[in-house]
């Protein structure tokens, strides 16, 4: 009696025992799944949108990583540990193979100006390309014609003589060699850190080396960059063109062929140019015969919001401007304007493009401006790219890391460093923060010389709730690190 009455009393402790640790097992895995929960709720909702991509049926992101390994260049690269297979796009959204929408806040490079697909622009591809998809500009179209009218309306002055090119590295070679013919002089004065191109000319005005590659590159000198964050002048314009006059009495023969500068570097970083630099080397740069060219290919096309061209801002008019990018929406299509008594030097031989003036290209150029206009596209940029820039600049009080905010409208910069007073580049922190952000849905770049700068250049239809959703997820995820 007394050993089954212990016996039973042993089972029924260990049955309690038993009991006690189950209950404390599911307690604590309540416990994480409410944890996981809070998390999930605590994380950035992204704003509404009415549509739904159908099922992707198409390779996997491995298949298409080899396909990549064995027949494209080796020099391509990409973001992310794991790459994007983005395969559809509907205006500042993307979606990605499993149907997971991503706010798109690189827009392609700044490329995406309109939205992608946005049905205006692909109503007028899919007209002009049942009609004729290509013939040459030796017979006549109206597509090329409509196109360098309305956009020759946008310039100011005498810039009204259109050349098409297929990209804003051709623009930008087609730029420095008219103002080499036009002048009878080689040299040009580009800035440090810029980068227009990577074709022989333009590589040349590239001014950081991750961007050159050891080639003969002559003719160019690189002017102090007028850096309001990292520059020895700070913000101070005049300072810096000093050295662009220095450079024309030392450097040349006192005579150069000209000028090109953005009016806010892009891929530098998205520095936006000191102010009084430009008003000042312009003047400089015409006393020394050279002409004045406007690389506009990000900052240009109602990006900046306060103007529709980045120069605007600076008050000063350029003897040439080059265009890319947001120009076409993402169809391949740059342009180079300029003045009537300046384009004449290409009539000295044959100048030909077999693509530039496509009327598929054109008509699909045309179809942006008219988007542009009729959605207003400038004061969006305008009101949501200064809504955005306050709030990211918000952040500066909470994060230590965050050293800068800059740029203008929808072409803003955002600049992580380790240590504000050294601004020590925080490069690894800058790949980190992007891939936790990728995760919760929001794309965009990077660039500068150290890799440590994001690069928001979103399409120009994005709405305040968008932009909110952008810095809540920059917020959310560098309170986790």
């Amino acid at each position: 009696m007394m050993r089954g009455g212990i016996a039973r009393t042993a089972r029924r402790a260990l049955s309690g025992s038993s009991s006690s640790q189950h209950r404390r097992s599911r307690f604590v895995s309540f416990s994480q799944a409410a944890q996981t929960t809070e998390q999930e709720n605590d994380r950035p909702r992204m704003p509404a949108f009415a549509y739904s991509p159908p099922p992707y049926a198409g390779p996997s992101s491995a298949e298409i990583i080899a396909k990549r390994q064995q027949f494209l260049s080796p020099s391509m690269f990409y973001f992310y540990k794991q790459p994007l297979n983005v395969v559809e796009g509907k205006m500042q959204y993307l979606y990605d193979d499993s149907g997971k929408r991503y706010l798109d806040g690189f827009g392609g490079i700044a490329t995406v100006c309109c939205g992608h697909c946005h049905p205006d622009v692909v109503a007028a591809i899919v007209d002009q390309t049942r009609r004729l998809q290509h013939s040459t500009i030796l017979y006549l179209n109206p597509a090329i014609a409509d196109f360098a009218e309305a956009l020759a309306s946008k310039l100011p002055g005498d810039l009204n003589v259109v050349f098409f090119t297929n990209s804003g590295t051709e623009a930008n070679e087609l730029a420095m060699m008219i103002a080499r013919l036009y002048t009878g002089c080689h040299d040009i004065i580009s800035l440090r850190n810029a980068y227009h191109g990577n074709a022989a000319g333009t590589m040349g005005a590239t001014a950081q080396s991750n961007w050159k590659f050891n080639i003969v590159q002559t003719g160019v000198h690189h002017a102090l960059n007028p850096d309001p964050y990292r520059g020895v002048f700070g913000s101070d314009g005049e300072k810096y063109a000093r050295d662009v006059q220095e450079l024309i009495e030392f450097g040349t023969s006192g005579n150069v062929a000209g000028f090109i500068s953005e009016a806010i570097q892009g891929v530098g970083g998205i520095i936006e140019l000191a102010p009084g630099y430009l008003p000042a080397v312009y003047s400089s740069i015409r006393k020394a015969g050279g002409l004045c060219i406007a690389d506009e290919v990000q900052a240009g096309y109602a990006r900046t919001g306060s103007h529709f061209w980045g120069f605007e801002s600076h008050g000063v008019v350029p003897d040439i401007v080059t265009m890319a990018k947001g120009i076409g929406n993402g169809i391949p299509l740059g342009a180079v304007v300029t003045t009537s008594k300046i384009a004449e030097v290409l009539t000295r031989r044959s100048y030909f493009n077999t693509f530039g003036g496509n009327p598929v290209c054109t008509a699909a150029g045309h179809a942006v401006l008219k988007v542009i206009e009729k959605e207003n596209l400038q004061e969006n940029a305008h009101v949501v790219g200064s809504h955005l820039k306050d709030r990211l600049t918000s952040l500066m009080d909470k994060y230590e890391i965050i050293g800068d905010v800059r740029g203008r409208g929808l072409l803003l910069g955002v600049e992580l460093v380790t240590d504000r007073k050294l601004k020590t580049p925080a490069k690894a922190e800058t790949l980190h923060v992007m891939e936790q952000m990728k995760d919760l849905g929001l794309l965009i770049g990077k660039g500068g010389y150290y890799g440590n700068v994001f690069r928001i250049t979103p399409p120009l239809c994005i709405t305040k709730e968008d932009a909110d959703f952008l810095v809540d997820v920059m917020d959310y995820t560098l309170s986790k690190m």
